[in-house]
């Protein structure tokens, strides 16, 4: 059953103002401050394991450095690259990589391959991840500000953790610098969905602007004592009422419960500074360089989700879809970032040694109302509307020491880390209203369909421990020069995670003036002791998880160059790890229980690399690896979690295994003139139990879960260029101009591959299940897009700061979900998307400053998350994103 709910009017109940959903959108001179510094003659720093700066001498004069000193395909972002894309952290500015995409802004997907086989590392060494769903990093946790480079490597190495299905992601730390700096900045700007608009939000605490919590969301003792004890919360059990109404009253009610509507949201604004010098000491050198920054944006999505019960007859006898939930919903969100970087740096004849601290807090306020029907669950008939609030708040501390040592042919690089990650999500609270013909009002007795109240406290905490050592050596005597090098490689992560769900229920009737009240007043002391209203935990399966993860791995590499422009690179890695998932059955209801999920194997995974350097300004690359994909924590551990990326339910299948896979790579480079490139490159991946995303309903809720495929192939070619073109010869205006043009595109195939017999197992339950039932031959990997492109065209003075740039953005369809009950798959439409970034340098009263402009997402495309079946289509979750401008100045001194 479908209604139109454009008009919807939400009632007083839920909101502290009664206010109406608006519908879906229908889809709609020079400055004298210094020239900029162009990629290839920046010096872009970059640390990974085994880097020492050692070089085989190789012909290719012509091309850079970066790029020639790599024995790998790789693709370097630099500081001046990640500035010309205006963008404010690492994921943004990574989608203009070739083969690179990045989903819900956070994760990026190389050559279409998931997040999970992507790994990215800082100054080399891992980094843990505060998202309870995930063990890869989001990397928009990094700002630009404090990276000196990010390095993408698409071909395996030894070198290289085995974790490397699509390709690592490098970011480099800013270190000691040339010349002592100080810079200050803001910036303010908006969007035109969300700034000075319609919004909803609620209270919190008085200092929730600043990302931190002042109290008000502290979890009671009394239920800390019950969820620490394991005592489930329901009359007769651990409690009687009486105690389980004094633990009920005890929670912060209308700072947490009440959504007000606001006309008028906030301007987005940042501000930030980074400064550093260096002291001489002698032939010696220290330096320190200090960069904190703090950023608040405010982000409002309308739109439509829905959802199908399964397939139907349409009225021409064609099946088709129906919407059988149908809401419209709001959601405003409040994202602050508070980011720092305190790196000192020591430098004595050709050692270096770096200690690096980064601290990220990164915290998102939303509330959220719906509007519309539950064909599945209540009736069709009868209207709903449900409001929910939460404030999710990630943490990232990291602590690096990295040292690189070079006596004469003899290097030795050192490093280890120290990390944190959390994720703090108290008060997730959930309000269902139903309206009633009999009074004329949305109301919530807590008992019958549609109608609850609901309230969830969650944390993570994941600790990571990391080390290594590389020693590498130069023979120089021999026919031909022979690099040989061997390393170390430790890292271990510890994470548990808690989740307690709690329902709001009476034991007496609710009148029905009573359940016509706003949330607040509903669950007021008054209410919860005159009418029994009391919480009861909602599911008593693995609250609780632990998990963990050990590697250790040795690995050894020759490179030697047999003949002039010749490098061949051979190397192979023993890497074992031992991964755990182990649920807590903390209420001792399920003894027998799922149990502890433990992968514990050890891989053995060569890898070579032919470049041949056959002309002065070109090379051609050949590489051939086995690597490795191992799940991720919550996708091992059957516990439900709320995933706010794709706003719904998601638990993990205890019985995965790794991923194994076979890649090969061939490219070509040409650099016909001074930071110019053209580059083809074609890949090939063999996946053997590749992990793919499954979705489907249960009890009228969509949840997503995960299963192993039997096999998989994912094959694509890449195209490369950038070019410069002289604006001389249009006049003296600008001779000092010239015109950049870079462009990249991608096409890519994938294929899930499946035959009768192949088996795979189901979660919870662990039945072997025909993996036809589950998985469909031909069918592309989830994530996946056939075609990347991106363009780049801007104006840039040579001889000052002065750059304009639009940058061009095109993803096709690709698949996030596997269609529940043999639905067809969920499909995301990226499309395409137009920025503008405008930087200027200008002198005022003696101060060099610069001024940035930002329009983005000229193109006005939304977010589409949906089915299709003939003519029918399921919005499962589809908003607009708005255009956004921005504007900032920053003053160097």
């Amino acid at each position: 059953m479908s209604v139109l709910l454009a008009t919807t009017v939400l009632a007083g109940p839920v909101l502290a103002q009664t206010a109406p959903i608006p519908a879906p959108p229908a889809p709609e001179p020079a400055a004298t401050a210094p020239a900029p510094t162009t990629p290839a003659e920046e010096e872009v720093e970059v640390s990974v394991p085994g880097g020492s700066s050692d070089e085989i001498v190789v012909i290719g004069t012509r091309i850079p450095n970066a790029i020639r000193a790599s024995r790998e395909v790789v693709s370097v972002l630099s500081q001046a690259d990640i500035a010309r894309t205006g963008e404010g952290d690492i994921a943004g500015a990574l989608q203009r990589v070739t083969g690179l995409s990045v989903v819900g802004g956070r994760f990026v997907y190389v050559r279409g391959l998931g997040e999970r086989y992507s790994l990215a590392l800082l100054n080399g060494l891992p980094i843990p991840s505060p998202d309870p769903l995930r063990r890869v990093v989001p990397l928009d946790l990094f700002p630009t500000a404090i990276l000196a480079s990010s390095v993408v490597q698409k071909s395996y190495s030894a070198n290289f953790p085995g974790e490397f299905g699509g390709g690592v992601i490098n970011l480099t730390t800013r270190a000691i610098p040339d010349k002592p700096f100080f810079t200050i900045g803001g910036s303010f700007g908006g969007n035109t969905v969300t700034t000075g608009q319609l919004g909803y939000v609620y209270s919190g605490g008085r200092t929730d602007w600043t990302g931190f919590d002042d109290g008000t969301r502290t979890v009671p003792a009394s239920l800390a004592a019950a969820q620490s004890a394991g005592k489930l919360l329901a009359v007769g059990t651990n409690f009687n009422l009486r105690q389980l109404q004094d633990l009920t009253a005890t929670l912060t009610n209308a700072e947490t419960n009440v959504i007000f509507r606001n006309d008028n949201i906030p301007v987005n604004w940042s501000a930030s500074f980074q400064g550093g010098r260096a002291w001489d000491v002698g032939d010696n050198r220290i330096g320190l360089i200090l960069s904190a920054g703090f950023s608040t944006d405010w982000r409002t999505k309308a739109g439509k989700q829905q959802l199908s019960g399964g397939i139907a007859i349409g009225p021409n006898g064609q099946q088709q879809l129906n919407p059988d939930q149908d809401f419209n919903f709001v959601a405003t969100e409040m994202r602050t970032v508070l980011n720092g970087l305190l790196g000192v740096g020591f430098e004595f004849g050709d050692h270096k040694i770096r200690f690096v601290n980064v601290y990220v807090n990164d915290t998102i306020k939303e509330a959220r109302i719906q509007a519309g029907i539950d064909d599945i669950n209540v009736g069709g008939e009868v209207l709903l509307q449900r409001n929910a609030t939460a404030q999710f708040r990630r943490q990232l501390i990291d602590t690096q020491l990295v040292s690189e040592f070079k006596w004469d042919n003899l290097s030795l690089d050192l490093r280890g880390t120290i990390a944190n990650s959390k994720r703090l999500a108290p008060y997730e609270r959930f309000n269902n209203y139903a309206f009633s013909a009999a009074a004329g009002d949305f109301i919530n007795d807590l008992r019958s369909p549609g109608q609850s109240s609901l309230v969830a406290f969650s944390r993570l905490n994941e600790d990571v421990y990391g080390a290594g050592g590389d020693v590498g050596y130069k023979i120089e005597n021999g026919p031909f020069p022979i690099r040989l090098t061997a390393g170390y490689a430790f890292s271990q992560s510890k994470r548990n995670s808690s989740r307690f769900d709690y329902r709001y229920q009476s034991n007496a009737a609710v009148p029905l003036a009573v359940a016509q009240q706003r949330p607040d007043f509903l669950l007021s002391d008054f209410n919860v002791y005159t009418y029994g209203i009391i919480l009861n935990t909602v599911s008593s399966i693995s609250p609780v998880y632990d998990a963990g993860l050990t590697t250790h791995a040795g690995y050894g590499q020759v490179e030697i160059e047999p003949a002039d422009g010749v490098q061949f690179v051979a190397g192979v890695r023993y890497e074992r790890g031992d991964q755990f998932v182990s649920p807590r059955d903390i209420f001792n209801v399920d003894p027998g229980g799922t149990g502890t999920s433990r992968i514990k194997r050890g891989y053995w995974l060569p890898t070579a690399t032919l470049t041949w350097n056959f002309a002065e300004d070109m090379q051609l690359r050949f590489a051939a690896s086995k690597t490795i994909a191992r799940p991720q924590f919550r996708e091992l551990a059957p516990q439900i979690y709320f995933d706010t990326d794709s706003d719904r339910n998601s638990f993990g299948n205890q019985f995965l295994v790794d991923s194994q896979l076979i890649n090969l790579e061939s490219r070509y480079e040409w650099y016909f003139g001074k930071d110019e490139r053209l580059a083809v490159g074609a890949f090939f991946k063999d996946i053997t139990n590749p992990i793919d995303a499954i979705a489907f309903v249960q009890g009228g809720t969509f949840l997503n879960t995960y299963a192993n495929a039997p096999k998989a192939r994912l094959w694509g070619v890449e195209l490369e260029v950038q070019k410069y073109f002289s604006l001389e010869s249009i006049g003296k205006l600008f001779e000092s101009r010239r015109l950049f043009v870079s462009a990249n595109y991608t096409f890519a195939q994938s294929s899930i591959n499946v035959r009768a017999g192949d088996t795979t197992r189901f979660p919870l339950s662990g039945q072997i299940v025909a993996a036809t039932d589950i998985f469909k031959n031909g069918l592309p990997l989830t994530g996946q897009s056939d075609h990347v492109a991106n363009l780049q065209i801007g104006f840039q003075d040579q001889d000052s700061l002065s750059e304009q740039t639009l940058l061009i953005n095109y993803a096709s369809d690709r698949v996030t979900y596997r269609g529940p009950s043999g639905q067809p798959d969920l499909v995301e439409r990226p499309g395409l998307r137009i920025d503008f970034v405008a930087r200027q340098g200008f002198n005022l009263l003696g101060l060099n400053l610069e001024a940035k402009f930002e329009a983005r997402n000229l193109t006005n495309v939304r977010y589409q998350e949906f089915q299709q079946l003939g003519t029918s289509r399921i919005d499962n979750n589809t908003y607009a994103l708005g255009r956004s401008f921005q504007l900032g100045v920053s003053a160097n001194f």
